[in-house]
């Protein structure tokens, strides 16, 4: 199948930092073929003003209140990137004691950090506590009793906050879904004034918030405002009994463009919120966030070159040396990304699917798109900013790519690409 190739070159989906110029296509002011020539590719390359840009957006929604921003660190946690986000002024979001370790090693401030996830350990809730981090998200009965133990036994005293379940359809996809009854995360939000109760009866806990956290990829503002009006009904509840809390906490979600979606601006969904709570009679309540695609999913860019155009009967596959080692979301979520040529050519293009070399059906990066590429080329997979290298595995032996920092006319390798030694080091022969 062959069209007609457009006279200019195609706009990329998600930022403005991300352009052709001269048919060349640019990070900044950084030419990104010449990046993945000097690294190699696989490659993944991040604007720092892209980040800036997503933070400021969260900056200008926190001077509308009380609102602590914190960095849902699963999205990307890129040392470098996490550090640009403190010296910002992030909190994070973390859900596991590697991700505690990381966000500390990165400069993170402890008082700023919440600790979610459904299956926490003791040892790391004992280092959470021992970092003095600002809550626990809990999500279970038996994981208060654990904090508690834990707690006490280190003669400290736990804040935490219930993860509630409000059952709302945040209509995204089901594998990033977690607001419904039917989903793990969370406790029933029709449970929650009976489990504070106990809560409040438990050693070493200080009760201070109520969080909840519907889903990811939301581009409509009716989900969030739908979970808030339930938040607050169970906030009227809990003051009836007397518990009265210092934050509610609305978790993340907010989505990114992929293709031609219309996010909803932080500073927006802020106001509303904030308006509710206040008409409420909760106007000194504290607003806690956990945005993590919005930060950093646009960018990102998966750099890889063309290895073989491949033509048979039915389809026409570039096939290239990314994989879904390296970027998971197509074939886990079949989840659109764009794809860009480094080089945009003239001529007529021809309709791809690009894949990647490993041994599955599922190894697929983007499917029927209209591309002028032959063998060598190199392509740029948009978009892959958040969970992309941190779902990134070493399948089929294949070391994860490197990462490349983006700051204007200059460029920092903020992780070296792994070698096979990496991948079999800790090995043991009999």
């Amino acid at each position: 199948m062959t069209i007609s190739t457009p006279r200019s070159a195609p706009t990329p989906a998600g930022s403005p930092f991300i352009h052709y110029q001269d048919n060349q296509l640019l990070m900044e002011q950084v030419s990104l073929k010449e990046l993945a020539q000097l690294y190699g590719t696989p490659l993944y390359v991040y604007s720092r003003a892209a980040l800036q840009a997503a933070w400021q957006r969260y900056q200008e929604a926190s001077e509308l209140g009380d609102v602590v921003v914190c960095f849902g660190m699963k999205a990307n946690s890129n040392l470098a990137i996490l550090q640009e986000f403190s010296r910002l002024g992030a909190g994070f979001d973390l859900v596991s004691g590697g991700e505690l370790a990381r966000a500390l090693k990165a400069g993170a401030d402890a008082s700023k950090i919440v600790f979610s996830g459904v299956g926490k350990q003791a040892w790391e809730i004992e280092a959470g506590l021992q970092a003095k981090i600002k809550c626990f998200n809990v999500e279970s009965i038996p994981e208060l009793d654990l904090i508690s133990a834990v707690a006490t036994r280190m003669g400290v005293s736990a804040p935490i906050s219930l993860r509630v379940n409000p059952d709302v359809d945040a209509k995204t996809h089901p594998y990033i879904s977690t607001g419904l009854k039917e989903n793990k995360f969370g406790i029933d939000i029709l449970l929650a004034p009976e489990v504070y109760s106990y809560a409040k009866t438990l050693p070493g806990l200080d009760v201070v918030g109520v969080d909840c956290h519907i889903g990811s990829q939301i581009t409509e503002m009716s989900p969030f405002l739908d979970a808030a009006d339930k938040l607050i009904d169970l906030l009227d509840r809990l003051r009836e009994q007397d518990i009265q809390l210092h934050h509610v906490d609305i978790g993340g979600g907010l989505g990114i463009r992929y293709t031609n979606e219309e996010p909803v601006h932080p500073k927006d969904l802020v106001a509303k919120i904030l308006e509710k709570l206040r008409q409420r009679g909760y106007q000194d309540m504290q607003l806690v966030m956990e945005p993590g695609r919005s930060l950093v999913g646009n960018s990102g860019l998966l750099l890889s070159q063309v290895q073989f155009v491949k033509t048979t009967e039915a389809r026409n596959f570039a096939i290239v040396d990314a994989a879904m080692n390296d970027l998971l979301r197509p074939t886990l979520y079949d989840a659109y990304h764009g794809v860009l040529a480094l080089e945009h050519k003239a001529g007529e293009a021809q309709t791809y699917d690009v894949v990647g070399p490993i041994c599955e059906s599922g190894d697929w990066l983007a499917k029927q798109r209209d591309l002028v590429i032959e063998a060598g080329d190199f392509l740029a997979v948009e978009s892959a900013g958040a969970y992309g290298f941190t779902m990134a595995s070493q399948y089929n032996t294949r070391p994860r790519a490197a990462e490349v920092l983006v700051d204007g006319d200059k460029h920092y390798l903020i992780r070296e690409r792994e070698t096979f030694e990496h991948i079999y080091g800790l090995d043991r022969m009999l």
